[in-house]
């Protein structure tokens, strides 16, 4: 039990910075990025492997078996 709460709690931090992240920088639309630009400039961030680490702990967080007593 305590293992998925962890895992749900870690993952969701983590797809808290992901998000943060990615629309803090939407503002880079204001000085004349267009979306190809942005996208290629997000895929260099950590802060996005952050964001699908957390996607992947909080769906094993919540698709895993509890266990039997």
């Amino acid at each position: 039990m305590f293992t998925k709460l962890f895992l749900f709690l870690t993952g969701f931090g983590l797809m808290i910075i992901g998000f943060s992240t990615i629309i803090l920088y939407i503002n880079l639309f204001s000085f004349g990025y267009n979306f190809k630009e942005y996208v290629s400039y997000i895929v260099k961030l950590p802060e996005l492997y952050y964001l699908i680490i957390g996607f992947i702990m909080i769906n094993f967080a919540i698709i895993k078996k509890g266990d039997k007593k």
